[in-house]
């Protein structure tokens, strides 16, 4: 089988599963590893999703906390994945941990100065890159494409859901 990118609209149209799969995966590739990996230089992207999140969250927070499984479930990765992209924060003075009680009540964090600069620092270059695609691709394209993305996410996630299911039905026969 020939692997090659699929050229043109007709071609998507009638391209086999194999062929649509490769190109949908060749696509967010191109997308999480593409130009934007270059505007993040003292952060990780996971780093700036988690600093953008819990920046939000005290914005609309009386506490101005964000706990780590909120962050979790918001970025859809583990609590142990979350806690080591919040330790890398916290080891930067990006942001503070802490817990209520024991710990057991939850452990939370909260983005401090030195967080909102640099969380300010990305958004700008991010506004200004993304404000130069949105006016070349089109608000109602990018927008129409931000929606359809998320369908797909929703659809794929419940696909994987569902093959996970099946594969535990499988081991407990």
């Amino acid at each position: 089988m020939e692997n090659r990118e699929i050229g043109n609209n007709e071609e998507l149209m009638t391209a086999d599963i194999v062929s649509l799969s490769h190109e949908l995966t060749y696509r967010r590739y191109l997308l999480n590893n593409g130009h934007i990996s270059h505007f993040f230089q003292k952060i990780s992207i996971p780093e700036y999703l988690a600093l953008h999140f819990i920046n939000e969250t005290a914005q609309h927070s009386d506490s101005g906390r964000t706990y780590l499984k909120d962050i979790a479930d918001k970025m859809k990765r583990p609590v142990r994945q979350i806690s080591r992209v919040v330790k890398s924060l916290q080891d930067r003075g990006l942001l503070s941990w802490s817990h209520d009680g024991d710990g057991r009540e939850g452990t939370y964090v909260a983005i401090t100065e030195a967080g909102r600069n640099i969380l300010g620092e990305e958004e700008s270059m991010l506004k200004e890159y993304y404000g130069r695609v949105v006016a070349h691709y089109g608000r109602d394209n990018f927008v129409q494409l931000l929606q359809l993305m998320r369908q797909l996410e929703a659809v794929m996630g419940e696909e994987f859901e569902g093959m996970e299911v099946a594969e535990d039905d499988e081991t407990d026969e």
